[in-house]
């Protein structure tokens, strides 16, 4: 087998486990919610240092993959992210939850840092696009971790155990995926911050990713309760399922899309896609209308991510890694600002009325990313006449 393909399959299998683990967990909230007692305001509390953790990780996450190998931090913030997830299960207080899921998001920023910019580089070593595929494996893991928990859960298996054996399985395959890693691609240059004056490129690229979050952020936590309490449907996780699967399907074919069409007409695509899955989910609130409307929200927000995090590769003024930190930033606001927006909304107005949020967001897509590419446009040219 050949290197390269060795080095796309250990870094397929990281995409995937990280999807895997991070579903185990929280699939696994309503568990840790009872065994705690916490009401749903004290569970949002202890859920927000998870973004303020990812901050805080952000900066560190840029500084270590401009000064080691990707391979390095990618491995040990994965493997510090899975002993963490046996810990979670472990708290029986909320301190020790909180001072958990904060170790947990802190290497969990490292590692989503370190891949993303390893699948950048690898990127480039490929004539068509490949970076999709990734994202979608993210996705699909994601879909197996709420499956393998749902499985654990009718057979009665408590959280310590489950979340101890996707733990001792994650290291395991960690440490075999390690050797077939890419080695020796530590950026030399664009690794310092120019705090003088924002970069438009990066700006441009962080408001896609900040409006895509909030799209995809709220509608993790708020999928199930739309469902629930608009749609009136028993079995509320149905919405955020289909969303889910219709995000992990786009992100295997948005690679052919992007090839066919480019990426300029594929983020315009993903915004119509967006407005008007959340305008038919909002004008009948039925489970046929809604199902389909949210299948076409998880289908438009898919590309998004990666199509971005590809472009922040191709950034003048920064390296990848911390082009990609950068602009990770943006998404981590997208996703702190995201589902508490909608909660006021909800409370001020209705549930309905708050789902309008997503809509803007998603339309704002397209007037961002003309920008972008005009930008782009105007340099390259400007670069040719020097």
């Amino acid at each position: 087998m050949q290197q390269l393909t060795k080095q796309r399959i250990a870094l397929s299998l990281f995409f995937l486990l990280s999807g895997f683990t991070f579903s185990s967990w929280a699939s696994r909230i309503p568990t840790i919610k009872s065994a705690l007692g916490l009401n749903e305001a004290e569970l949002g509390s202890v859920l927000l240092i998870m973004p303020i953790s990812s901050l805080v990780g952000l900066p560190i996450s840029g500084w270590l993959v401009s000064k080691l190998d990707t391979r390095i931090p990618l491995t040990v913030g994965f493997s510090i992210s899975a002993i963490c997830l046996a810990f979670i299960g472990l708290a029986n207080t909320t301190m020790s939850l909180v001072f958990t899921l904060f170790l947990y998001s802190l290497s969990m920023r490292m590692f989503n840092i370190a891949v993303n910019t390893q699948a950048i580089t690898l990127q480039k070593q490929y004539d068509r696009k490949i970076n999709g595929s990734f994202h979608g494996l993210w996705s699909t893991g994601g879909i197996l971790g709420v499956g393998f928990t749902t499985l654990l859960i009718s057979f009665g298996v408590p959280i310590v155990p489950h979340l101890f054996i996707v733990s001792a399985a994650a290291i395991v395959i960690t440490l075999f995926s390690f050797r077939f890693l890419l080695r020796n691609d530590r950026s030399t240059t664009g690794n310092k911050l120019a705090l003088n004056k924002p970069d438009p490129y990066i700006l441009y690229l962080g408001l896609m990713v900040f409006f895509a979050a909030i799209c995809e952020g709220g509608m993790f936590d708020w999928s199930g309760i739309y469902f629930q309490q608009v749609v009136r449907e028993d079995v509320f996780t149905l919405g955020y399922l289909i969303f889910m699967a219709f995000m992990a399907f786009s992100r295997f074919v948005s690679d052919r899309i992007i090839a066919k069409l480019g990426m300029p007409t594929t983020y315009a695509m993903s915004a119509i896609f967006i407005f008007s899955g959340i305008l038919l989910a909002i004008l009948f609130p039925s489970f046929w209308p809604a199902m389909v409307g949210f299948s076409l929200v998880g289908f438009g927000t898919a590309a998004v991510i990666p199509m971005t995090y590809t472009l922040a590769g191709a950034s003048k003024t920064y390296s990848p890694g911390i082009a990609i930190s950068l602009i990770a930033t943006f998404g981590i606001v997208g996703m702190l600002l995201g589902p508490p927006m909608i909660g006021y909304l909800a409370h001020a107005f209705n549930l309905k009325v708050s789902f309008v949020a997503f809509a803007i967001a998603g339309i704002m897509l397209i007037p961002i990313s003309q920008l972008f590419f005009k930008l782009e446009k105007k340099t390259a040219g400007e670069l040719q006449e020097a």
